[in-house]
């Protein structure tokens, strides 16, 4: 083995490239003046569309973004190749503040939350009166994930050729949820009509468990060529068969409003919520509250809410109503 000495000038001297090459470190980021704004349209297996002033662009979120995510709703600066063009890819490099967020997890038990929409200003929850039967919690959960959101509820009864509508209309009335029936899974134009004039204008995404028609509804509501396949409900569990495997905003033809149809689910689970959020969507009830002690629940012997809706301030409806969807995070949808 050579060995040198001090004076290591000498013109066999061998230095070894570094793997990372020889350009100092920094922190600093690239500013991206030149970005254009985007929205995304759909996120898929790492891959981003956007939709860029008219064009369709997909895209790789940037290395800078690091850990944070990027989901369909999202405002985002992208930079690359925009054409639009076939096997072209631009970058995603910054991520705008969201206004809102719908979250949900697996399951009660699980502590990593996922966010479904970003963005969204109306949460349209879908069930069918038959076919697959309805399911009350499943609807308590994604009411109480809409309150906690800050978004608006809609609840969009299908298939009431099949079952009446008014026995679970009755179980919401107190909530004052604004609702539409529709009267077959394939919509007339009365019934898609309806549904449009309350989306107008507005972002909403749509959730439910498969089978129940939401995804047959947000292809009436868009153009033909911007329609997703559709699946039928096993005759024998009962339930629908997954076919829409991830969520895609669409825009509504003739309004500024877009819909959001996410994947069907079997569950949605609360376990990122704080039940103490959940009054914010009673403003009657919320004054109630003063008197309570710390961290009460709403549901034990010394809150203040009976008393206030015994003196008349708020009907006992309602807190029977705030009292079944604070509940619910501590039960299963199927119980």
């Amino acid at each position: 083995m050579r060995r040198y000495g001090k004076h290591t000038d000498e013109d066999d001297v061998r230095v070894r490239p570094s793997r990372r090459g020889s350009r100092p470190r920094t922190h600093r980021r690239p500013a991206h003046e030149d970005a254009e704004d985007g929205f995304v349209l759909t996120v898929d297996r790492g891959r981003i569309t956007c939709l860029v002033a008219d064009r369709t662009v997909t895209a790789m979120k940037a290395r800078e973004l690091g850990r944070k995510s990027v989901v369909v709703g999202d405002r985002v600066a992208v930079v690359g190749d925009l054409s639009g063009h076939k096997d072209t890819l631009a970058r995603v490099v910054r991520v705008a503040e969201r206004t809102s967020v719908l979250r949900r997890t697996a399951d009660d038990d699980d502590p990593f939350e996922r966010v479904v929409v970003a963005n969204a200003d109306q949460l349209a929850i879908v069930t069918a009166l038959a076919d697959p039967e309805p399911r009350p919690r499943l609807i308590d959960r994604c009411l109480v994930a809409a309150f906690d959101a800050g978004l608006d509820p809609l609840l969009i009864l299908t298939k009431s050729d099949l079952a009446p509508a008014g026995p679970l209309l009755d179980t919401y009335a107190p909530l004052g949820t604004r609702h539409v029936v529709t009267s077959r899974e394939e919509f007339d134009e009365e019934s898609v009509a309806r549904v449009r004039e309350l989306l107008a204008g507005r972002t909403t995404a749509f959730v439910g468990h498969s089978g129940v028609g939401k995804t047959t509804l947000v292809n009436a509501l868009v153009p033909p060529e911007r329609q997703r396949a559709t699946g039928e409900v096993n005759a024998v569990t009962g339930r629908g068969r997954h076919t829409t495997v991830s969520a895609l905003a669409l825009p509504l033809p003739g309004t500024a409003g877009w819909v959001i149809d996410t994947p069907g689910v079997r569950s949605f689970g609360l376990h990122h919520i704080e039940p103490s959020r959940v009054i914010h969507a009673f403003p009657d009830l919320e004054p109630g509250t003063a008197g309570c002690p710390r961290a009460c629940s709403h549901d034990e012997r010394d809150c203040a809410l009976d008393a206030w809706v015994a003196e008349g301030h708020a009907e006992p409806a309602r807190l029977y109503s705030l009292r079944r969807l604070l509940a619910t995070r501590e039960r299963r949808e199927g119980d």
